[in-house]
């Protein structure tokens, strides 16, 4: 066997992303979003018009998977999607009014568990904490797959 479960660090890191990514839902839930969802729209309320295949990048999710989450937020009448004025097979995307409400709703709720989860940490630490983990994304980033 090659490491205890207990020494392994990405354990650690996959709870913790997955209780925060529990306390986010539970967060954007009273505004009726997915946290996929939610990140979106906070993509797009900042940069209005990107394209989808830039949202998925920042998203950090696949193309075919933000082509989904983009559908049914559109469903939902919370976003637009028209053709560039110049660009015609690139489509801008920006919310509705009713996206921007259901997003401020989100934003708040989630910024609450971001603020919350911040306030454990002195400010020093929470400086420690994100080298850390751009410590370990330089090195999981830097290997070879395969």
């Amino acid at each position: 066997m090659g490491m205890p479960l207990e020494e392994r660090l990405g354990a650690d890191i996959k709870r913790v992303e997955h209780e925060l990514m529990g306390a986010k839902q539970a967060a954007v839930r009273p505004a009726g979003l997915t946290v996929a969802q939610y990140s979106a729209l906070l993509v797009l309320a900042e940069q209005p018009g990107i394209s989808a295949a830039e949202l998925a990048r920042r998203c950090r999710v696949t193309p075919q998977t933000m082509t989904t989450i983009l559908r049914n937020l559109e469903a939902a009448e919370l976003i637009r999607r028209e053709q560039h004025e110049l660009h015609r097979n690139v489509l801008e995307t920006r919310l509705t009014d009713a996206g921007r409400k259901a997003f401020e709703l989100a934003d708040r709720h989630a910024s609450a568990v971001e603020r919350s989860l911040a306030a454990e940490f002195t400010e020093r630490e929470r400086d420690q904490l994100r080298a850390l983990l751009a410590r370990c994304s330089k090195v999981l980033t830097s290997q070879p797959r395969g």
